[in-house]
């Protein structure tokens, strides 16, 4: 009977765990966001806020991308969710 063994790389040889930070600025004022969906963010704390055009902010490592959104429901301080529509 024949046997094979096969040899895994190992994950951590080499890994890097990539810093990540990711807010959501609503006229100036930076909301920290746990949590990105393609149309919805989680913000760590909601406040309450009429519906507006706001930044969202990610940055990964040394790099840091932008991009404008508008709250269409604007944030309930009762709901982590907010909506989110891309802005072109």
């Amino acid at each position: 009977m024949k046997t094979s063994s096969m040899v895994l790389p190992r994950s951590s040889q080499g890994g890097h765990s990539a810093r990540v930070n990711m807010q959501l600025l609503v006229n100036g004022f930076p909301l920290p966001v746990s949590q990105m969906g393609p149309d919805f963010v989680l913000v760590n704390t909601p406040v309450n806020h009429a519906p507006a055009s706001a930044t969202v902010v990610m940055q990964v490592d040394e790099s840091e991308r932008r991009w404008n959104v508008h709250l269409p429901q604007g944030i309930s301080a009762e709901n982590k969710r907010v909506q989110i529509v891309a802005v072109s």
